[in-house]
C-alpha cells in the first residue's frame, strides 16, 4: 500500500490527506491533528522508511528563516518521491503581468519561501506553488461576516487565488501519476482583484459591499499591505499539461458559489 508522510497536517494538507485516504493511501502525519509529534526525531524517522512518498507543508521559520523540515531532518529522505506546498509569492511583484514555473524567483517580500522553495526543487521534489487559498471556513463570507472585508482603490491590482480541494486533487494527480520533479504553479484560471471577489460575495449575500477605501485609509495591517504591494496573474498551464489537473473551480465564482 502507497503510504504517504505529511510534515504539517495544516488547512491544505488535511484535504490532501482526505483526499489520499480515500484513494487507498495510508497516511501519518505531523501537526496538532496528525498522530507524529514533530519533535519525536525516532518516531519521525521510523515514519519516513515506512513512507513511499512524504510531502512537506511547513513554512520556513519566521525568526531564522530556516526550512523547518529539512533543518531537522535533513535531506536524504529515504522515499524515492517527495513534494513541497511554496508559495507564488517567490515571483515578487510581476506589475501584474502573467509569471510561470520558469519567471524569476526572489525578487519579493517572500525571501525565505524562496530559498526553501529552491531548496527542495534542487533535492528533486514536485514544488507546487499556490496562490491566494480560500475554502470552507476561509473565503470572503468569514471577512465579510467578521467585518474584515476590505474594497481598496488600486486600479489594476490583480492576485491569482485557488480553491483548497483543487489544491488536494493538483497533488493527488501528481502522486497518482509520478510526475515529474520541478514546480507546478496550482492557481484557478481567472487572476482578478480582491475587490471583484468581495463584490460577488456580498452579491451572493444580498447585500451591499463594503466601501471603497484608499491602502492608508483601511489600516490594514503590514502582512496585509505587503499582499496588495505585489501585483501578479499566475498561469496554471503546466499543471494542466503535465499533471492532467483541472481545478473544478475555474474562478471565484464557482468557488464563492459552492460555498455560499
Amino acid at each position: 500500500m502507497a503510504h504517504l508522510f505529511i510534515f504539517g497536517l495544516g488547512y491544505t494538507a488535511k484535504r490532501i490527506a482526505a483526499l489520499a485516504k480515500s484513494a487507498g493511501w495510508q497516511v501519518s502525519s505531523t501537526g496538532s491533528d496528525g498522530d507524529v509529534e514533530f519533535a519525536d526525531r525516532d518516531s519521525v524517522l521510523a515514519r519516513l522508511r515506512e513512507a513511499s512518498h512524504v510531502l512537506s507543508s511547513v513554512p520556513p521559520d519566521r525568526d531564522s528563516g530556516l526550512d523547518p523540515v529539512l533543518d531537522s531532518y535533513g535531506r536524504g529522505f529515504p522515499p524515492a518521491w517527495y513534494g513541497y506546498l511554496s508559495s507564488t509569492g517567490v515571483y515578487g511583484d510581476a506589475g501584474g503581468a502573467w509569471v510561470d514555473e520558469s519567471s524569476p524567483m526572489g525578487t519579493g517580500r517572500r525571501t525565505a519561501r524562496s530559498e526553501a522553495d529552491a531548496l527542495w526543487l534542487q533535492l528533486g521534489a514536485r514544488v507546487f506553488r499556490l496562490p491566494g487559498i480560500y475554502g470552507p471556513g476561509r473565503s470572503a463570507f468569514d471577512r465579510i461576516a467578521a467585518g474584515k472585508a476590505h474594497r481598496i482603490d488600486l486600479p489594476g491590482q490583480v492576485f491569482s487565488r485557488v480553491h483548497v480541494d483543487d489544491i488536494a486533487s493538483g497533488v493527488m494527480a501528481a502522486l497518482a501519476s509520478d510526475a515529474p520533479p520541478g514546480a507546478y504553479n496550482l492557481a484557478d484560471d481567472l487572476p482578478t482583484s480582491q475587490n471583484a471577489v468581495i463584490e460577488e460575495a456580498c452579491r451572493l449575500l444580498g447585500q451591499d459591499p463594503p466601501p471603497l477605501q484608499g491602502i492608508e485609509e483601511a489600516g490594514l495591517s503590514p502582512m496585509a499591505r505587503g499582499f496588495y504591494a505585489e501585483n501578479r496573474r499566475v498561469a496554471n498551464g503546466k499543471a494542466k499539461r503535465v499533471l492532467g489537473w483541472r481545478p473544478a473551480y475555474p474562478t471565484y465564482r464557482e468557488g464563492l458559489l459552492a460555498l455560499a
